[in-house]
């Protein structure tokens, strides 16, 4: 943990490009900031961390688990900020909980008795 940082505030994701730091994201909605800075920045960087799965890991490890997840296995930046933006906006929660994506609540029919 660097010296002035408070306990219990969780480590920020640092895009580095040659060991050079070109962005920070202290959450999500600085995450969805820088990538859409750093696409035009250096794009190459982004791909990088995609790749490696560093954000994935930063994303689990500031509790974004389900965000995290829907990460997982993307490489291009572009793809990435989509997917950030979808789920800040609320489009991309929830969708993969429990499979039931757009079926609507789940009803219990009652079978009628044979007389």
């Amino acid at each position: 943990m660097p010296p002035n940082q408070p306990i219990g505030e969780k480590e920020p994701f640092y895009f580095k490009s040659f060991n050079n730091v070109i962005g920070i994201a202290h959450n999500v909605t600085e995450l969805e900031a820088e990538l859409a800075r750093l696409i035009n920045v250096d794009k190459e960087a982004v791909k990088y961390h995609l790749r490696e799965g560093h954000i994935v890991q930063w994303l689990r490890y500031i509790g974004e688990g389900e965000l995290a997840e829907r990460l997982t296995n993307v490489t291009e930046p572009e793809q990435a900020l989509q997917i950030v933006r979808d789920y800040l906006s609320g489009k991309g929660r929830n969708e993969m909980r429990g499979g039931r994506r757009g079926q609507g609540p789940r009803r219990h029919h009652r079978h009628a008795k044979p007389y």
